[in-house]
């Protein structure tokens, strides 16, 4: 078998075998296929695309390139969540503690942020004291005690992808169905959870602009888990703006914790209660939507959801103080608020666009080696559909200086589009693939 021979196979349109597939994961994971010739074929694959049943042998490869995670000694069923990145996205932080109330255990591993999409791992960083480098057994123990776990992704789990996705990043082959899909899929798989919700986001401030997309991305990716043999669900959501009210680390920490405390009925909790209504009843701890929502809510209400987190936080070495009174978070020095231009309805808000200013605060990363500030960042006070005054605040920026906060908030006024009518409100939730 050549690889050469595959790279023309591909590019004139030919279906790869399982065996074929096998041989270029495993050589390029090894070193023994260049990356120019890998290079030449996710060329390849970028154009002529991929069937079903290769992007399934493509995903498997992948995730057995690693190692695994075998769950099966842990009792309960296992879930895990992904998001396809977003502005302001907080939602594990949210989402997970709601979950493991209700008796299903959270196995998550996650990302840093780079460039404007926020990672988990940093946000939860803002924790004094709190580790997301834990070792294996400490990761079964938490699951199995605590109910959740989130921590950064072992150098072990699936490194064909941590490879194949450095070299997709610089040859133009990221929007690409069946490489998105094996990527995101082979590491969620290889994590080892029997239920797996997925949160597809949509809109400017996505990687999929158009719903037609993400709905393309959702559908592949369930039907890639169902034949794994999990439980898969996919949530399509918009992402025209930023989700919820704040952008950057610590800042994002402070509006979680507010979720889970009660404070804040907007599309973040919607978001959140749509995903774990999707996980109990796939685990079948729910009969419907609607009681699993009844019973995440109450999670809310009682402050069983807000105890988790603290459990959890302590679990992993941070102060679960913090998530009591969280003034003991990283706080940034400076506060500038961003007047509206002029009295009418919030139209629209460029969701990357905001994400840049935060990480022009320092609140985000533009190479992988690069530091980041946790506690800068921005905090809506309008958003679409919101009327406002001349001269009414839009926005508070939080910045480490006064000359980095008012660049950031002639930068923030340009996010904003104010129109004399209110716009009509397009719906949070797209759909729901099972």
């Amino acid at each position: 078998m050549q690889m050469n021979d595959l790279i023309v196979k591909k590019r004139d349109g030919g279906a790869l075998t399982t065996e074929e597939i096998q041989f270029i994961v495993r050589g390029f994971t090894d070193g023994s296929i260049p990356d120019y010739q890998m290079s030449a074929m996710t060329m390849a694959i970028y154009f002529r695309g991929m069937d079903r049943r290769e992007t399934l042998d493509l995903t498997m490869a992948m995730m057995h390139s690693g190692d695994v995670l075998d769950l099966s000694g842990i009792p309960g069923v296992k879930a895990d969540k992904h998001s396809t990145g977003g502005v302001g996205d907080k939602t594990s932080l949210v989402l997970v503690p709601m979950v493991a109330t209700q008796g299903v255990k959270m196995a998550k591993m996650s990302g840093r942020g780079l460039g404007h999409t926020g990672g988990t791992i940093d946000k939860l960083e803002s924790f004094p004291g709190f580790s997301t480098a834990i070792p294996l057994e400490e990761f079964f123990h938490n699951v199995e005690t605590v109910g959740m776990v989130i921590a950064g992704q072992t150098a072990d789990l699936v490194p064909a992808d941590k490879k194949l996705y450095a070299l997709r990043d610089v040859t133009g082959t990221v929007p690409s169905i069946p490489l998105i899909v094996s990527s995101i899929m082979s590491k969620k798989l290889a994590a080892g959870a029997d239920v797996i919700v997925l949160d597809v986001k949509c809109g400017s401030g996505s990687f999929m602009k158009t719903e037609a997309d993400a709905r393309e991305l959702a559908t592949e990716m369930v039907e890639i888990g169902k034949l794994a043999g999990r439980k898969t669900v996919a949530v399509i959501t918009d992402m025209d703006e930023p989700l919820g009210n704040a952008v950057g680390n610590a800042l994002e920490v402070k509006e979680a914790i507010a979720a889970l405390s009660g404070e804040h009925p907007g599309e973040l909790v919607e978001l959140c209660l749509t995903l774990g209504g999707c996980i109990l009843t796939a685990a079948g701890l729910a009969p419907d939507d609607g009681a699993a929502r009844a019973a995440l809510e109450a999670a809310i209400a009682d402050g069983s959801a807000k105890r988790k987190l603290a459990e959890f936080v302590a679990a992993q070495g941070g102060d679960p103080d913090a998530v009591y009174d969280p003034s003991m978070l990283p706080a940034a020095p400076v506060q500038v608020e961003v007047p509206a231009p002029a009295a009418g309805y919030v139209r629209h808000i460029a969701a990357s666009d905001v994400g840049m200013v935060s990480m022009h605060l320092g609140g985000g990363r533009a190479t992988k080696e690069s530091g980041i500030d946790l506690s800068v960042g921005v905090v809506l006070h309008k958003k679409v559909g919101d009327a406002v005054a001349a001269g009414e605040s839009l926005a508070t920026i939080h910045a480490a200086s006064g000359e980095r906060a008012e660049a950031a908030a002639r930068e923030l006024a340009a996010c904003y589009t104010i129109a004399p009518e209110r716009p009509e409100r397009k719906p949070f939730i797209k759909a729901i693939i099972r």
